[in-house]
């Protein structure tokens, strides 16, 4: 596993099984851009070709000295892999030449066509460099088992978990739009079947109903009334189902858990944010719903210039902050699960390890890995009930906030 936590973390790329998807690059030319980039010897001929333009327009030391300089600051575990720019950026204090030539006017702009211009991989594989047969040979054994995602025109990664750019398209991206996708075959072969007027038929029809109607009945006629609950019903059951399934892509293997990440959480907690805050403009006016944050209490006037403006400001961050836990804690528990079987799963490793070491027969550890499966398999079970769960206290919880912002407190 290329990920520390069981493919929680986004990445740009799936990984499968070696024997799966073997690479099998056999030049420089051939490999990823992205790849090319994390090379030592690229990022040092990126560092002259930095170097010959910074030359042009300021005062640089000589070129051995500065190579010398990022060699040694590379060395640092915190800076593995970063180009020279990133040092000459980071650590001005020990470049105080460059920090006075980018205080220039203008040199901003100078710096980052340089850095655009130095960074050029197609201009470094048509240079002739080549590297060596068993750098190669390493090289595609790190990259057998990853399938890259291939990115738009105009996107830089820094690494196989980094984007150089504002949009990039990630793992956790492709498997929301794909989420997306089968929620939209579904949803429109089940609204062809229900404006045909028959009666429900088949399991995939009568469960999909089950579900519309509990939230319908359960969630949103009690959290935001039988009167306002049911125009809510399709967005709520949108919300249930997109959780839903971005939470059971964590127990497909080679997958990943979408809700794993603090952007998707906050993306669908905004939903409920922006929902409950233009509905509720909407029924009492921008000034009214503002107004409608501040419980109804009768206070002398000479009170109520002081303590409402302070209650105000309480209930619009708490507003704000509930929120903001709505993305946490569903972050929170599809992480919290993941983890643990992580720990679960690495007690067979860690057994195997300390068994080596102590210079035991390896077969003892069998009991371990046979404890860590069984484990592993009914945790798996209980994540299955937990992504029913987190979708549904995610979108109970949605009416509730929905609810609250647009009726009178």
């Amino acid at each position: 596993m290329a990920s520390p936590v069981l493919h929680i973390k986004d990445a740009y790329y799936f990984e499968v099984p070696r024997g799966l998807w073997r690479a099998n690059f056999r030049s420089v030319a051939e490999f990823p851009d992205v790849w090319v980039r994390l090379d030592p010897e690229f990022q040092v001929w990126q560092g002259k070709q930095m170097h010959d333009r910074l030359s042009a327009v300021a005062e640089t030391p000589a070129w051995p000295e500065l190579e010398k300089a990022y060699l040694v600051w590379r060395e640092d575990p915190g800076n593995f892999a970063k180009p020279l720019h990133r040092m000459l950026e980071e650590d001005q204090d020990s470049h105080a030449w460059f920090a006075s030539w980018l205080a220039k006017e203008g040199s901003a702009a100078q710096w980052r066509e340089m850095r655009s211009m130095a960074g050029d991989v197609a201009e470094y594989k048509q240079s002739g460099a080549e590297w060596s047969s068993d750098k190669i040979a390493a090289y595609n054994d790190r990259l057998s088992g990853k399938v890259l995602i291939p990115q738009p025109p105009g996107v830089e990664l820094r690494n196989l978990y980094e984007s150089e750019t504002l949009f990039s398209v990630s793992k956790f991206l492709v498997l929301q739009l794909l989420v997306a996708l089968v929620m939209l075959i579904v949803f429109s072969w089940l609204g062809r079947k229900m404006a045909a007027g028959g009666p429900p038929k088949g399991r995939l029809w009568n469960l999909l109903e089950v579900i519309l109607v509990y939230l319908r009945d359960h969630v949103a006629r009690p959290a935001i009334g039988s009167h306002d609950g049911d125009h809510f019903v399709p967005l709520l059951w949108t919300v249930f189902m997109f959780v839903l399934f971005c939470n059971l892509c964590g127990l497909v293997p080679w997958f990943g858990t979408p809700t794993g990440s603090f952007g998707v959480t906050a993306g669908l907690a905004g939903v409920t944010f922006l929902t409950g805050t233009l509905f509720g403009m909407r029924r009492f006016g921008i000034a009214g719903f503002f107004l409608n944050q501040v419980p109804s209490m009768s206070l002398p006037l000479v009170m109520a210039v002081f303590i409402k403006p302070l209650l105000l400001v309480l209930e619009l961050v708490g507003y704000c902050i509930k929120h903001a836990v709505l993305a946490l804690r569903l972050l929170a528990n599809m992480v919290a699960g993941h983890m643990v079987l992580l720990g679960i799963l690495g007690l067979s490793f860690g057994a195997s390890g300390a068994l080596l070491f102590d210079g035991q027969p390896t077969w003892l550890w069998g009991g371990t890995a046979v404890v860590s499966v069984v484990a592993s398999a009914l945790f798996s079970c209980l994540e299955l009930f937990v992504a029913f769960l987190q979708a549904y206290i995610f979108t109970f919880l949605s009416a509730l906030f929905i609810g609250a912002a647009i009726h009178h407190h």
